[in-house]
């Protein structure tokens, strides 16, 4: 197979490279972890051969995330946010309403992110050996320590582009070809044209910082695991937490990839092709993830019984149109407005604190000093409104919220992972009416 052309996709002001593999009825999107670059991809016979073996059960689209390969390169750091909104505008793009998401690794959080945060696009989901947390714990010992991350940034860090460090790589992440010259030459061209060295710190903070767990639950589209034969393992737990996932187990793998080894490429290819041959299209889930924000006024009965019915009404208003102006600019849905409260949702966590953090100086310059409280929950979708106990547990944390303070949940501070945002630690709180205690975060300034 030639080269596909190469496209791009604008996502806001950034241009993503994609390209379009085959014509068959269903769409996937072929997300790959951290590295990746279009062109060198061809260049790479077991590689194109997993790209032509995903293309015999549809359409697939590849593409470059921000920052890699022949897509523009940022200065910001890259979270699951922007790589969703990527896949999106390469969807748009391309025309695919919906599309099965095949991802694996490092790139587990954006498939799983994207199918519970958008689900009506999401016809599918396919994870290989995933991977939902960066950093180990007692719950999740399978990831990366927090003592072993120093030393990995720092080689990254010093090394990364030189052709000693990526023929490392290579022996790591693929021994079954490592003794191949040609296959150690294309590696460090492919991993050269993926990322700058600074690109690579970046991404791998980001991966360091990953912890989906909370949206495991909120998965509610067809979804298909590949995990590596161990019991128990990362791909068994992330089976557990989503519900009805089909699991087939893969031979045994010495690296990282599936491609490079015949029998667990072909079993990859098999189980992926069955999975999306009993697709049906169906009702849509009535769920999604999504991210709160509640604010009000502080002091604002104080406020309006100094100012008088008439000077308050017209503050109140200028304080609608500021609220209105940023929940615009970041993308939020405006659900409900009581006296000098409003509750909206965004469909990304990041989003949503900016939007916070942008009404401080606005509301400051007439006066004005809010609280807001943030939560990402499982919501179910109603009148097209959203309900469930993640709008009380929104509702709560603004309660508890100071003057000036944005506060979050947990969960939204591990999702935000990449984003630049830092938090302030403010320990676990019983919320009222809510059973179990939340651990909150404050934004930092």
């Amino acid at each position: 197979m030639s080269p596909p052309d190469v496209a791009y996709a604008r996502s806001g002001d950034i241009a993503i490279a994609y390209q379009v593999v085959g014509s068959g009825p269903v769409d996937i999107v072929f997300t790959r972890g951290i590295t990746g670059d279009l062109l060198s991809t061809w260049d790479q016979p077991l590689l194109v051969r997993h790209v032509e073996g995903l293309a015999a059960s549809g359409r697939v689209l590849m593409l470059d995330k921000r920052g890699t390969g022949l897509s523009d390169r940022v200065r910001e750091v890259q979270s699951l946010e922007t790589s969703m909104d990527d896949i999106r505008a390469v969807m748009d793009a391309a025309g695919s309403e919906r599309a099965v998401l095949w991802s694996g690794g490092n790139a587990t959080g954006i498939g799983v992110l994207f199918a519970a945060t958008y689900p009506e696009r999401c016809a599918g989901l396919v994870l290989f050996d995933p991977r939902i947390m960066g950093t180990r714990s007692p719950e999740y010992p399978w990831a990366t320590s927090a003592d072993e991350w120093p030393e990995q940034l720092a080689g990254i860090r010093a090394r990364w582009g030189s052709r000693s460090y990526f023929e490392e790589l290579a022996r790591e992440w693929a021994p079954e070809v490592a003794d191949h010259q040609d296959f150690v030459d294309w590696f460090v061209e492919h991993m050269r044209r993926s990322l700058s060295p600074g690109a690579a710190l970046t991404a791998y903070r980001t991966a360091m910082e990953l912890d989906v767990r909370d949206v495991l639950g909120a998965v509610r589209v067809p979804t298909l695991i590949l995990p590596r034969p161990a019991q128990p393992g990362p791909g068994h737990y992330t089976a557990a937490r989503i519900r009805g996932s089909e699991v087939v187990e893969l031979p045994p793998l010495r690296g990282v990839y599936t491609w490079v080894d015949d029998p667990a490429h072909q079993a990859t290819m098999d189980a992926t092709a069955s999975f999306i041959s009993r697709l049906r299209t169906g009702r849509q889930s009535e769920r999604v993830l999504a991210t709160v924000l509640f604010t009000d006024i502080v002091g604002s009965t104080e406020l309006a019984g100094r100012l008088g019915d008439t000077a308050w009404r017209e503050l109140l208003e200028r304080h609608h149109a500021v609220v209105r102006r940023e929940l615009a600019r970041f993308h939020g849905r405006e659900l409900d407005t009581a006296g000098d409260g409003f509750f909206a949702s965004f469909d990304g966590p990041a989003r949503a604190v900016h939007a916070a953090a942008a009404l401080r100086e606005p509301l400051a310059a007439i006066g004005l000093e809010i609280r807001a409280g943030l939560h990402t929950g499982e919501f179910e979708v109603s009148d097209g409104k959203i309900v469930g106990i993640g709008v009380s547990i929104g509702a709560r944390i603004s309660s508890l919220a100071g003057p000036g303070e944005v506060l979050v949940s947990s969960t939204v501070k591990d999702l935000v992972a990449g984003s630049g945002l830092r938090f302030a630690d403010r320990g676990e709180h019983q919320l009222k009416g809510i059973p179990e205690a939340w651990h909150l975060f404050s934004l930092a300034a």
